[in-house]
């Protein structure tokens, strides 16, 4: 048994402070908020590809997802069908729509169709829904820190907030985008090195590893039930996956930010449905991890299934490679969490200062504004994974994000949907349909699995929208 040895931290401190460095490095030369927050529009497909992935896969993915393989099986792998299907719809029916003008934010869309109002709306939930899920995120990277270094949470939850957010400061979503590259190919590499190792330490290396896996009923990949209480059948993944996969990327602006930054319509539906295959890929090899684990441990219970690949990281990998683990799971944190402050300050700048001051088509002062608001957010974002201290025991964290974030998804894809697919429900009708898809599932989230939520939500603000949309003309 090994543990975290003076070169793992030597490893871990130079990728840090190298990642943080490149980041900023990339940023010279911005002239405007168009550099700042969308890269001149020039980014190539292949990267924005890859950050669309490391933008969605946290920590709590990382180190999660090999702890559900661990404890149940494959069943997983059903959610990477909607997601995939999901994508290829948002690539034909959203993605144009963005590219048919010059638009900063996803919520830019709402206002061409219904007004400032629900753009604003639309915005305000994307930015609570997102410090409040990433908040979150930002705590349970901390935890791996913590458990290194021994420093207090609070002091752990500043170092990592404070590296990645000198990186987006300075160099933007150039630096968030390239940096996301590097960082997923820091992470992938590291579950692939975990996969090598296992095949050494197990017995019979991964021909036993599967064969006892499939006499266990491990290897079981479809689920056809229709229990709505079970998070991973065939049915959750391919409809609720489908619909919060269009949801998270056709209307969140952390994600439609980066399809923003292709140079076109085409490169930028490349970027999304190629990012859904790469998510398969990914989903694969970490669930193939958590069978490796269960192997090495031979299903020995644990308390919390989130422990086990990092407990495996830090106790039996050797000196270097446990350092390199663990920079992984920095980089997917640091990835979700780059991205999540300038996508945050994107939408300050462009949903509400910028018209509120009289800026719009200023690009220099929309660049100043951006660079503020970057900071405003971090800090806030810090606070909040600090105030998520005491409210973390007993509570899983990846639970909790996908919660957050599941709760309001359904309502922004309905809101969408009003705006492409229908012409005559107003604003109002659009902000009364959204509210009432996010307080229906709130209501309602104990009677069903979290991948169900966009689904429902989706259908009760379409419903509802379309209903006092026909009110409105009725009153007219």
């Amino acid at each position: 048994m090994t543990a975290f040895t003076g070169l793992d931290l030597s490893v871990l401190v130079v990728y840090l402070v190298g990642t943080t460095l490149w980041g900023a490095w990339l940023g010279r030369g911005q002239k405007g908020g168009s550099d700042y927050f969308l890269g001149s529009r020039s980014l190539p497909w292949a990267a924005v590809m890859l950050s669309v992935v490391a933008t969605e896969t946290s920590t709590l993915t990382f180190l999660s997802v090999p702890g559900v393989a661990y404890v149940g099986s494959l069943t997983f792998l059903q959610l990477t069908l909607g997601y995939l299907t999901g994508r290829t719809v948002v690539a034909a029916v959203l993605i144009p729509a963005y590219f048919r003008g010059e638009l900063s934010t996803a919520y830019a869309l709402l206002e061409e169709r219904f007004g400032t109002g629900a753009r604003r709306f639309t915005s305000a939930i994307f930015m609570v829904t997102r410090l409040l899920a990433d908040s979150v995120r930002l705590f349970a990277t901390a935890i791996p820190l913590a458990l290194i270094t021994g420093w207090p949470y609070p002091v752990s939850i500043g170092v990592i907030g404070v590296l990645t957010v000198v990186y987006t400061y300075f160099g933007g979503i150039r630096a968030v985008v390239w940096v996301d590259v590097l960082q997923m190919t820091l992470y992938l590499g590291g579950a692939l090195a975990a996969a090598v190792a296992l095949q050494g330490i197990v017995p019979g290396g991964w021909g036993a590893i599967l064969s006892s896996a499939r006499e266990a009923g491990k290897l079981t990949t479809f689920d056809f039930s229709l229990d709505l209480k079970t998070p991973y059948t065939f049915w959750a993944g391919l409809v609720g996956g489908g619909f919060l996969s269009m949801a998270s990327h056709g209307t969140d602006q952390l994600i439609v930010q980066r399809l923003l930054t292709c140079r076109d319509l085409r490169s930028s539906q490349k970027a999304l449905v190629g990012s859904g295959f790469a998510v398969i890929v990914q989903f694969v090899l970490f669930l193939g991890v958590g069978l490796g684990l269960w192997a090495f441990y031979q299903g020995r219970p644990f308390e919390r299934s989130d422990e086990i690949f990092a407990l495996f990281i830090v106790e039996q990998l050797p000196p270097g490679l446990t350092g390199l683990l663990i920079a992984g799971v920095f980089a997917a944190a640091m990835s979700s969490l780059s991205s999540s402050i300038n996508s945050l300050a994107s939408a300050t700048a462009y949903d509400y200062w910028a018209p509120l001051a009289g800026a719009e088509g200023d690009d220099a002062r929309i660049l100043r504004a951006g660079k503020a608001f970057t900071l405003l957010w971090a800090a806030l974002l810090i606070l909040g994974a600090v105030l998520f201290i005491p409210l973390s025991r007993g509570t899983a964290a990846v639970e909790v994000a996908l919660g957050i974030a599941s709760l309001v998804y359904g309502g922004l894809l309905g809101a969408f949907a009003l705006g492409v697919l229908t012409r005559r429900p107003g604003q109002i009708a659009a902000i009364i349909g959204v509210a009432a898809g996010i307080g229906t599932v709130t209501l309602l989230r104990a009677q069903m699995a979290w991948p169900w939520y966009a689904l429902v939500g989706t259908v009760v603000t379409l419903v509802v929208g379309l209903a006092v949309g026909g009110l409105e003309r009725e009153v007219a």
